[in-house]
C-alpha cells in the first residue's frame, strides 16, 4: 500500500477531497473531449457536399452488387409431428408396472418406484420419429436420390458426389420445433420452381424410404406370406391344369354325379330292356319270325343291350384308359377314374384353401404394416415462392451508403489531422517522400505507356 493510500485511509476528510479532484479531472477531459468534436463536426459541414457525393457513390456501387448477387429462393414444407403410439403404450404399461410393484413385489418403495418408471419412460421415448425423420432426412441415401434426380451435379457445377452432397447440406436445413414437435424442410435455390419441388420430393424420399427399411413384426410378416403367396399361387396353377386335362381327357367331371347318373341311366336302359323282351316273347307266341314288328322288337332290343354293354362297360379288362370310340367312361372305369380326379381334385382344393388363408392373413399384415409403418402428414405443402430470400438489396444499398459516409468521413478527419502535424517530423517527411516518388514512377509508366501506344498506332496506320 502506497503513502498516499495510507494517508487517505487514516484522514477520512482527505478521501473526500481525492475524489472531489478525481471527478474534477473527469469534467476537465469530458470538456477538451467536446472542444475537440466540435471542429471536426464543423468540419464535416463544411465538406457535406463530398461527404455526400460519397454516400451517393456507396449507395450505387451498394446496388450494382446487389443486382449482380444471383437471386437465392426459399421454398418450405411443415410436416405433422409423427405417431409415436407403439413406444407410449410400452412406456406407460411398465410405467404402472413399476409404480404398483408388479416387478419387485415390495410395497413400501414407492417413491423409487415412480422414479424407476420414470427412466424407463425416459429411455423408451429417447428414440424419437422426429430426431428419426431428420436422420433419415440428412442421410446419404436421401441425397443421393435427390442429386440423381435433379441433375444437382451439373447444377452445382460440381464434379463429385461428396462436393454435391456438401453443397446440397449448405442450401437445405431441417429443424424440428421442440415444444409442438412440427418438422420444417426448408430448401434454398436459384430456381423458384426447383426449391419448391426439392422440397417435396424430401417428402416423397421420407415416406418411400420409411416403407423400404420398416423391419417391424407386421412387415416380416408380410414379406414371409408374399413369397409363400406367390409359391402357393404356383402350385394351384398346377394343379389347377392338371385336373383340366385329366377331365378333358378321360370326360370325367364330377365322379360322385356322373356315377349316379350313368346308375340312373343303366337301370332305366336295363328296365326297357325287360320290357322289351317280354313284349318280344308274346309276339313270338303270335306271329313267326319274319314279322315286322317282331324284327322291329328284336332290333330295338340289340339296340338296348349295345347302349347297356357300352354303359356299364362289358368289354373293360382292367384298363383305366378312355375308349376313343366312346365319349364317357363305363361304369366299371369309372371308380378307378374317380379315385384319380379325387387325388387331383383334392390337391387343387388343397391348394386353393391355402391360398385364399394366406391371401387374408397377407391382406390383414399389409393393414398392420401400413399401422406401425410411420406416415409422414404434410401440415403445410410446399408453394412456389413469391420474392428471393437472398440478397437483402434494401439492406445492401443502405449499408453501401453508410459505409461510403463512414469512409469519406474518416478521410476527411485523416486529411486534417495530417494537414495538422508538423511538416518536420520525421514520419511525414518520410511519407511525403514516398508519395512523391510513387507519383514520379507513375507519371513515367504513364508516360512510357502513352509512347508505346503511340508508337502502335503508328505501325497500325
Amino acid at each position: 500500500m502506497d503513502r498516499l493510500t495510507q494517508t487517505t485511509l487514516e484522514n477520512p476528510g482527505e478521501q473526500d477531497l481525492v475524489r472531489s479532484s478525481d471527478m474534477l479531472e473527469a469534467d476537465v477531459e469530458q470538456e477538451a473531449g467536446e472542444r475537440e468534436l466540435l471542429p471536426r463536426l464543423r468540419l464535416l459541414w463544411d465538406q457535406r457536399v463530398r461527404l455526400a457525393k460519397a454516400t451517393l457513390a456507396g449507395v450505387v456501387l451498394a446496388a450494382i452488387i446487389a443486382e449482380l448477387i444471383p437471386n437465392l429462393y426459399e421454398a418450405n414444407v411443415q410436416l405433422m409431428p409423427p405417431d409415436n403410439s407403439a413406444l407410449s403404450g410400452t412406456s406407460a404399461m411398465l410405467g404402472l408396472m413399476l409404480g404398483s410393484g408388479g416387478l419387485g413385489g415390495a410395497t413400501g418403495g414407492g417413491s423409487s418406484s415412480g422414479g424407476l418408471a420414470g427412466t424407463v419412460g425416459d429411455l423408451l421415448g429417447a428414440q424419437k420419429p422426429g430426431a428419426l425423420f431428420i436422420g433419415i432426412l440428412g442421410s446419404r441415401t436421401v441425397a443421393d436420390r435427390l442429386i440423381d434426380r435433379f441433375d444437382l451435379r451439373k447444377v452445382y457445377w460440381c464434379k463429385t458426389y461428396a462436393s454435391t452432397r456438401k453443397k446440397l447440406a449448405s442450401r437445405v436445413a431441417f429443424q424440428e420445433d421442440k415444444k409442438s414437435g412440427i418438422i420444417k424442410i426448408t430448401v434454398e435455390d436459384r430456381d423458384r420452381t426447383r426449391a419448391t419441388v426439392m422440397a417435396q420430393a424430401y417428402v416423397d424420399e421420407l415416406d418411400a424410404l420409411l416403407a423400404h427399411v420398416n423391419t417391424s413384426a407386421a412387415s416380416r410378416e408380410r414379406a414371409f406370406l408374399e413369397k409363400r403367396l406367390a409359391g402357393v399361387n404356383a402350385e394351384l396353377e398346377d394343379a389347377t391344369k392338371d385336373l383340366s386335362e385329366f377331365s378333358s381327357r378321360n370326360a370325367t367331371l364330377d365322379p360322385q354325379d356322373q356315377g349316379k347318373a350313368m346308375l340312373d341311366a343303366a337301370a332305366m336302359l336295363q328296365g326297357q330292356l325287360i320290357a322289351a323282351k317280354s313284349e318280344l316273347s308274346g309276339l313270338q307266341q303270335i306271329y313267326t319270325s319274319e314279322n315286322v314288328r317282331v324284327r322291329s322288337l328284336q332290333a330295338h332290343i340289340f339296340e338296348l343291350e349295345q347302349q347297356l354293354n357300352t354303359l356299364g362297360g362289358k368289354g373293360y379288362a382292367g384298363s383305366a384308359t378312355l375308349d376313343s370310340n366312346s365319349l364317357y367312361p363305363s361304369i366299371r372305369q369309372l371308380p378307378v377314374l374317380g379315385r384319380q380326379y379325387l387325388d387331383l381334385y383334392r390337391r387343387a382344393k388343397v391348394d386353393e384353401t391355402v391360398f385364399q388363408l394366406l391371401t387374408e392373413a397377407y391382406e390383414m399384415a399389409k393393414v398392420q404394416e401400413a399401422k406401425e409403418t410411420p406416415s409422414v402428414k404434410v401440415l403445410d405443402a410446399a408453394r412456389i415462392p413469391e420474392k428471393p430470400n437472398w440478397p437483402p438489396r434494401r439492406w445492401m444499398v443502405f449499408l453501401g451508403g453508410v459505409l461510403g459516409l463512414l469512409l469519406a468521413s474518416s478521410w476527411v478527419v485523416a486529411i486534417e489531422r495530417w494537414s495538422e502535424v508538423d511538416s518536420n517530423e520525421p514520419y511525414k517527411l518520410f511519407l511525403s517522400e514516398i508519395s512523391r516518388d510513387a507519383r514520379r514512377d507513375w507519371e513515367r509508366l504513364r508516360a512510357r505507356l502513352s509512347r508505346f501506344i503511340s508508337k502502335g498506332r503508328n505501325e497500325s496506320s
